[in-house]
């Protein structure tokens, strides 16, 4: 009997981590299950140490503003590792918490095998990152195809498991449902965590608000709740707007006419779902991280689509270039320009092809436990 234990930081790290969880008892039906993460995973039988919701902080200034609270996680997290003494350690992107925990499952815990399975997008930006992730791993787990191409330059082994979110919703689509909504609204993403909803989701609705004033279509605007977060937060903010909340966002996504994403893994979802979109990104300090992109940033584009598809796919928000009016401009665009919809349609495509539908959950749980036995 193997004892596994799983750090996922936010929505979409729980989900991937339930799913894995899911595989690796196929494996090991003895298995024993524990973490950090959220109700996802705490429903596939993994017992939590710590919820995702007092975890999920990200950005420079959030990250300041709660050293206190991540500290705090870091320790609960430490006092657990050295209590429970897994077999595994299976880390789930959220590299800056992560990372800290290989290191010291690697010096407090040698027995324990760490596999980062959604390692971070170090090929983006902060590839001294790289150095840490093959030092303190066992097992590097990509999900993009290029991923071990680029971890061989540094020396390093990475298996490419499959992309977890491609083959999450080609089963979700292969079930058919009958159609909840009748399409004719433009769905908001605002994130998975409270400080970014609270700064994505005014813009979000003031933009499309205007976009979709005086137009003989009549749209509505459909608001997507994430795991964790209290309703009243949404209608707090909605406030003064005619809007729908809903929590089925695979469903909101896939029969509306337009979104508007908030940039991460749900731009990558909305895509596959083939809604055409526009993604955003609130970032405090915008200007000054525009001058410093050069410097900071290896890649040409930010949200998962176009960086996929290496074009611009869908527009980029981000930043100080993250207004309520540049939504409205590129929303606008989006719901009356046919050969606009038909070249996001097109890139859509071509991210489908390069990511595949391969079992990315079943792949990384027979790599892990083989490690154990």
């Amino acid at each position: 009997m193997a004892k596994y234990f799983l750090i996922a930081g936010e929505a979409s790290g729980d989900n991937h981590a339930a799913a894995l969880i899911h595989a690796l008892r196929k494996q090991d039906k003895e298995a024993v299950f524990v973490g950090l993460g959220g109700d996802k995973m705490q429903a596939e039988g993994c017992t939590l140490y710590r919820h995702y919701s007092k975890m999920a902080y990200m950005g420079y200034v959030a990250v300041l503003t709660h050293l206190k609270d991540i500290r705090r996680n870091i320790r609960i997290a430490q006092h657990a590792l050295l209590s429970e003494r897994p077999d595994h350690l299976i880390l789930i992107d959220y590299p800056g918490f992560n990372l800290r925990m290989a290191q010291y499952a690697k010096r407090h815990l040698p027995q324990t095998q760490v596999t980062y399975y959604i390692p971070p997008k170090i090929w983006a930006w902060k590839r001294w990152r790289v150095h840490k992730i093959g030092k303190y791993c066992n097992h590097i787990l990509g999900i993009f195809p290029f991923e071990p191409d680029f971890y061989a330059q540094y020396g390093y082994s990475c298996t490419y498991a499959g992309n977890p979110t491609a083959e999450q919703i080609h089963d979700y689509l292969q079930c058919e449902r009958p159609k909840l909504l009748d399409g004719n609204y433009v769905v908001l993403l605002p994130g998975s965590r409270r400080h970014e909803i609270e700064q994505c989701l005014p813009k979000m609705l003031a933009g499309t608000q205007a976009a979709i004033r005086n137009d003989s279509a009549g749209y509505r605007i459909v608001v997507t709740q994430a795991p964790g977060i209290e309703r009243s937060l949404y209608e707090q903010l909605c406030r003064g707007y005619d809007v729908s909340l809903t929590a089925d966002t695979y469903a909101a996504v896939r029969h509306a006419r337009a979104a508007v994403v908030n940039s991460g893994t749900a731009t990558l979802e909305t895509a596959l779902l083939g809604c055409p979109q526009v993604a955003v990104y609130h970032l405090a300090f915008g200007r000054l991280l525009e001058f410093m992109r050069p410097v900071m940033f290896q890649i040409p584009y930010f949200t998962l689509v176009n960086i996929v598809a290496g074009k611009e796919v869908i527009k980029e928000l981000l930043a100080h270039y993250f207004t309520a009016e540049a939504v409205t401009e590129e929303l606008r665009r989006i719901l009356t320009d046919d050969a606009c919809r038909r070249h996001i349609q097109t890139g859509y495509d071509s991210v489908r092809t390069v990511l595949g539908h391969s079992p990315a959950a079943e792949t990384a749980a027979k790599i892990i436990t083989s490690s154990v036995e």
